[in-house]
């Protein structure tokens, strides 16, 4: 009862919550075991089966003004809207849910139907009440056309955004469920493929499942047209604005729920791939890995005269602590049946592991650090500090990663234009006047070639912005000496590149001892991972500089004053 004291909203939501557990008959009947999470204290709601007058708009009154007019078909848009949503809800239910239920033999098991459709009863509940709301406030619109306090009353409640989170958070368990059960129950596929072909539109499982979370970017989209259409004044701007406020702030939420969730998806899928036996498997089985970024990225490999040698699409994972590529792999399944299964629901790929390390040991290695010598770019590469493989032996097996040949040209036409300019120069010194051999042809030379640079050059930079180089350790050579190699990756965009460079440095900094605080411990909620929640300490600094140090105070105790601060860099 101690969070009941402070008076808040939540401190009396917890009291609630916590007041519900201890009561046993407001538990819930059906527990999904030990591996799901504990119910969040909802209660049954119950619906009459009789259904209620749907949400109609009547006939358009005469003298509207423009804008009223478009805030009428809006609202026609979000009563068509949320129809069709409460109908692909009821479908889940009454056409997979409960004949899966009731099937004997069962295709599906009963606890397993339960983690499947794990809330959409309850998300149901939420959207058939706020159809009824919405269908009296559409009876009323001529005269009070007013939207926005509704959707402030209906979604600003802390039930729905736990309903939401337990169903977001519990899609990719569903998912991994039903693709299972079709691989390995050829009862439940033809189940789906049945109800797929009997229904209307056509729509599968997956893309009735996948409907609630797409709901709130929908109803955001609505309300932003419907404010646009709102002028100043208006008693319906505020609510409309408040409640935008309200339904971007739960998508958010529920965005960087799903996004946790997919990255322990993604971390399961990558520890699928490793052998048992393999200190990987139990590097990434401990609990203790988290899954910091995850993208598929180019890898590029190019020959000693620029040509292009391979390019792969590679699975990079960057953990907490480590640094793991994979190769992606689509040749899992028999080609027919899994084509049959990915129509009805998404297939992952499969990953097969090339290489990791530690991340400690990863350099970024941008253009420009290796003192602008191309030929730095060896695969092999040997360690700071010691000499140079010979190559002699290598010659036909020499790899560049990276365009050179960009950077061979650029040099090309620098040496161009520098014997140009002793050309121009020698010109100058002619006594006599010579056809096509004057100071004006040999400055359009020199213009020429410059232009010639500027382009060389932006092509350079564009390529750069995408480049992600990075050097990594290798085993040692035969005489024991350490030996790196370097990768290249292209990654979609610039702004993937930056995040993979900020996300590394700021994950190495994150390794530090500084940065490894024994206090902190996960919410009683177990979903925030605490770690990672904690703003990253870069440096340390003196709160004084020396200057103000070196004075002589006499009877003053310095010590005391002196305050080392840290400089903190969030994450």
């Amino acid at each position: 009862m101690k969070a009941a004291k402070s008076g808040t909203k939540d401190g009396l939501e917890k009291t609630r919550m916590a007041v519900m557990r201890k009561v046993s008959f407001l538990h819930r009947k059906d527990v999904l075991g030990d591996s799901e999470e504990e119910d969040m204290g909802l209660l049954e709601v119950s619906v009459s089966d009789i259904k209620p007058p749907a949400p109609e708009l009547g006939p358009m009154p005469e003298g509207l003004s423009p804008q009223q007019v478009v805030r009428r078909h809006i609202l026609g848009s979000i009563v068509q809207s949320e129809g069709s949503y409460v109908e692909s809800l009821k479908r889940i239910l009454q056409d997979y849910r409960n004949p899966l239920m009731e099937m004997e033999p069962k295709a599906l098991s009963a606890r397993k139907c339960q983690v499947v459709f794990f809330r959409v009863k309850e998300i149901l509940h939420c959207h058939s009440m706020f159809q009824i709301a919405l269908s009296s406030r559409v009876a009323e619109w001529d005269s009070t056309e007013k939207i926005g306090d509704l959707f402030v009353a209906s979604f600003s409640k802390s039930m729905v955004l736990d309903v939401y989170s337990d169903y977001v958070n519990n899609f990719t368990s569903a998912m991994s469920i039903i693709k299972k059960a079709c691989l390995t129950k050829p009862a439940f596929l033809e189940f789906l493929k049945r109800r797929q072909v009997c229904s209307p539109d056509r729509v599968t499982l997956y893309g009735l499942m996948v409907k609630p979370i797409q709901r709130f970017p929908q109803f955001i989209l609505l309300l932003q047209d419907m404010l646009k259409n709102t002028p100043r004044g208006h008693p319906d701007r505020l609510s409309l604005q408040l409640a935008l406020t309200e339904l971007e702030t739960l998508a958010e939420k529920l965005n960087e729920q799903k996004r946790l969730a997919d990255q322990v998806a993604e971390i399961q899928q990558l520890t699928k791939s490793v052998s048992d036996r393999s200190s990987l498997n139990k590097l990434l089985t401990s609990g203790q890995r988290q899954l910091l970024l995850c993208e598929t990225l180019t890898e590029t490999v190019y020959g000693d005269r620029g040509q292009l040698i391979k390019s792969k699409e590679r699975r990079v994972f960057l953990l907490n602590d480590m640094l793991v590529c994979a190769n992606i792999n689509f040749k899992g399944q028999a080609p027919l049946p899994r084509c049959s299964i990915s129509s009805l629901v998404p297939l992952g790929p499969k990953y097969v592991v090339k290489w990791n390390t530690a991340l400690p040991q990863v350099q970024v290695v941008e253009v420009g650090q290796d003192g602008g010598t191309y030929d730095k770019d060896n695969v092999l590469i040997q360690h700071a500090g010691a000499k140079k493989a010979s190559t002699s032996g290598q010659a036909q097996n020499k790899v560049y990663l990276g365009p050179p040949r960009l950077f061979q040209e650029l040099q090309d036409l620098q040496k161009d234009l520098a014997v140009v300019e002793q050309i121009t120069l020698l010109i100058s010194t002619l006594h006599g006047t010579y056809q096509n051999l004057n100071m004006t042809v040999a400055q359009d030379w020199c213009l020429a070639l410059q232009r010639l640079m500027r382009v060389k050059e932006e092509e350079i930079h564009s390529a750069n912005k995408c480049r992600l180089r990075l050097l990594l350790p290798g085993k040692p050579d035969k005489s024991g000496r350490p030996i790196s190699f370097m990768v290249v990756f292209i990654t979609p965009n610039p702004l993937s590149k930056i995040s993979w460079v900020n996300r590394l440095h700021l994950a190495k900094l994150g390794l530090r001892e500084e940065n490894q605080p024994g206090w902190l411990c996960p919410d009683e909620d177990k979903k925030s991972k605490a770690p990672f929640w904690c703003p990253i300490l870069a440096c340390c600094i003196p709160a004084f500089s020396s200057r103000a140090l070196s004075l002589q105070v006499s009877g003053a105790d310095l010590s005391r004053h002196m305050c080392p601060i840290s400089c903190v860099l969030a994450a």
